[in-house]
């Protein structure tokens, strides 16, 4: 399973990539307006950093203006990914994208069938929001059992990025379903490398290298 960060901190990615985990990039409006930068300067700096995927999400509610902004931000480098939400204006801009060679992320996916439809119009990702449905008591790792029975059942090439991810667990139960990428907040990263077992050993055997006699 591939491992994206959910970030728009050059900081954080920076820190991330030093681990050697992170295979992309996924941002929103949200996380690019806590830099206070300019989006295009920020994306710019981001994809400088990564080579693999950076998702940037378009504004635009109508098909005409998310294809303008969609343009747009392919422009600003190759590994430029769009993000475009599940709406019915979306999946317009999704099927004239994709045969325009620019690959989309089709976003705030919370249902079987809204996955389907996004691999129908050509996705190249789609990202279910797990940790949003399970504050509202539904099961989100449903969804994603469900969305990869259906992409295997018609041999979809829509990969699945489980997104809106809140604890290590989400992550854990994203491999043993077979998901194909999580895109994980850099605190939920720092979560998954530790263990209190682990920091007690550490400092068990740090103990222990004390009392080792010197020459």
């Amino acid at each position: 399973m591939k491992i994206f960060i959910d970030s728009a901190s050059p900081k954080e990615i920076k820190e991330a990539m030093g681990l050697g985990l992170i295979d992309g990039v996924t941002t929103n409006p949200t996380l690019i307006a806590r830099e206070n930068r300019p989006s295009r300067e920020l994306l710019q700096e981001i994809c400088s950093l990564v080579a693999g995927p950076v998702s940037a999400e378009v504004i635009g509610l109508v098909a005409t203006d998310m294809l303008t902004e969609a343009r747009e931000l392919s422009g600003i480098a190759g590994n430029i990914v769009i993000k475009i939400p599940l709406i019915k204006e979306g999946l317009k801009a999704v099927k004239v994208l994709s045969a325009e060679g620019i690959k989309t992320n089709v976003t705030l996916c919370f249902s079987p069938s809204q996955a389907l439809l996004a691999a129908k119009a050509g996705a190249d990702y789609i990202s279910p929001f797990i940790g949003r449905l399970d504050d509202i008591s539904q099961r989100g790792m449903d969804l994603i059992k469900t969305i990869k029975t259906i992409y295997n059942n018609y041999g979809f090439n829509t990969k699945i990025i489980v997104a809106s991810i809140r604890n290590p667990m989400h992550v854990v139960e994203a491999a043993e379903i077979g998901a194909d990428i999580s895109t994980i907040p850099f605190a939920v990263i720092e979560q998954l490398i530790k263990h209190p077992l682990t920091d007690l050993g550490v400092q068990r055997f740090l103990e222990d290298y004390k009392k080792i006699p010197k020459k």
